[in-house]
């Protein structure tokens, strides 16, 4: 049967106390949104709604950044959940299957739970939890394993508040009849909105089932302050370095590994303390990424050694058994196999070949204030410590340049570069330097006496 998703995104959440659309704040280095979408992605869904509402452009960006398939609905004036899936409907005229209605600020729900709704044979199937302080959520009511109706928390007395199964607001029923039963729903309730909880009920009074599909508490963690936000993070970092470990990763600290939403690390790779991952970046088995490095829009291929206290930027590219040192910046590079690039240098715009060696302190000089320069570095060369690259520029295969070089123009194949300048000796002079500083030291001191 097919399958199709709508995300609700439409809300302000103001108690983020944010210009920021809620769904557009970010756990593990993207927007919650994105975490919503990909866990309906998960399940191959053929068709994927985003309702949006405030901040309506950023967020439909956000979406399309994302999946450049993706639908958007408008709701333009907010009005409940059941008014949001209603701004939705439209655009699935005509399609036949089950639809899921997921939310942009629920970023933890688990491909297996979905699956679960969607193999439930009744006519509606909410996703509901164990609360161990079930505050104000909405209540699930139910009897006998079949579910008669969910009750928001303004609207339910005393024994319904008692119930601590609770509403996820997560739903999925066949899109025909979603339409029919959204179509009948009224704002009569104590915040004067469409709730589309209020289908369940309308299914029970039409003679259709309706039951719950559980899951943990911690999946259904919707995000409406920066204290859940903060939640959030702690809860996907932990499922993610366990996640890790389990695949074969080394982490020596645990808990001091920070990782994306999209961060890929093969088997026998060890991860030291304090490493911070962004998004983009991919390592392969048995590297080692050493403590105290950032990490975003990177490759490391097998068998490199990165740190510590490195920082690998958007476009940098390691082949095999590289080895980038303490206090190295690169920057949409390309090292190929073997290269070494020790300690305190920075490499931007630029391909260095097979097992060059860069000394301490060298630096691509690859920006004129307009536009960025690439340097090219040839295999086997040899760049001398302090080398300032003045791109663009080549250094030829297996060339040598000579440390504090300043190198302007293009060294072939196999050629030393010296370009400094020439040291100048004054035997003596220091000595009358230094005496000539400690009387004017001398003098002024007796002034201030």
């Amino acid at each position: 049967m097919a399958t199709a998703l709508i995300i609700l995104a439409a809300g302000q959440g103001t108690r983020m106390n944010s210009d920021l659309p809620k769904v557009l704040h970010e756990v593990a280095g993207a927007p919650l949104l994105v975490h919503a979408m990909t866990a309906g992605a998960t399940i191959a869904a053929d068709r994927m709604i985003v309702v949006t509402g405030h901040g309506a452009d950023a967020v439909a960006a956000a979406a399309r950044a994302h999946d450049e398939t993706v639908e958007i609905a408008h709701q333009a004036e907010q009005r409940g959940t059941g008014h949001a899936v209603a701004a939705a409907l439209p655009l699935l005229e005509g399609f036949e299957g089950r639809v899921i209605v997921l939310f942009g600020d629920t970023p933890f729900i688990r491909t297996g739970t979905l699956e679960a709704m969607l193999a439930a044979s009744s006519d509606v199937v909410v996703l509901g939890f164990e609360a161990a302080e079930p505050g104000r959520y909405g209540r699930l009511v139910t009897h006998g394993g079949h579910l008669y109706g969910i009750v928001e928390w303004k609207d339910a007395n005393k024994d319904q508040r008692a119930i601590t199964l609770c509403n996820s607001g997560v739903i999925a029923a066949e899109a025909a009849l979603l339409r029919r039963l959204v179509a009948g729903l009224d704002d009569r309730n104590a915040s004067g909105e469409f709730y589309l909880t209020d289908i369940v009920a309308a299914a029970r009074a039409a003679g259709l089932t309706a039951e719950v599909v559980t899951c943990s508490e911690a999946e259904t963690l919707g995000v409406n302050t920066r204290a859940d936000l903060a939640a959030a993070e702690r809860i996907f970092q932990a499922r993610k370095r366990a996640e890790m470990m389990e695949d074969g990763v080394t982490l020596t600290a645990p808990e001091t590994v920070f990782f994306a939403f999209d961060t890929v690390v093969g088997r026998e790779t060890v991860i030291g303390p304090n490493v911070f991952f962004g998004p983009g970046v991919t390592v392969e088995s048995e590297a080692e990424i050493l403590p105290f490095c950032h990490l975003e829009g990177c490759h490391i291929s097998r068998g490199a050694r990165v740190g510590p206290f490195a920082r690998l930027r958007p476009g940098a590219e390691l082949a095999e058994d590289v080895h980038v040192g303490n206090f190295v910046e690169i920057k949409n590079a390309i090292l190929d196999e073997g290269v070494k690039v020790g300690h305190l240098s920075y490499l931007g715009d630029a391909s260095v070949g097979a097992h060059a060696n860069i000394g301490a302190g060298t630096i691509t000089c690859n920006y004129d204030g307009v536009m960025k320069h690439r340097t090219e570095i040839g295999e086997r060369a040899f760049i001398g410590s302090d080398t300032m690259l003045v791109a663009p520029v080549r250094v030829g295969a297996r060339a040598l340049t000579g440390s504090g070089s300043v190198i302007t123009e293009d060294v072939p194949d196999d050629a030393v570069a010296i370009g400094r300048a020439r040291q100048v000796l004054k035997p003596g002079l220091a000595v009358k330097l230094f005496e000539k500083l400690k009387a004017i030291k001398a003098s002024r001191r007796k002034e201030t006496e």
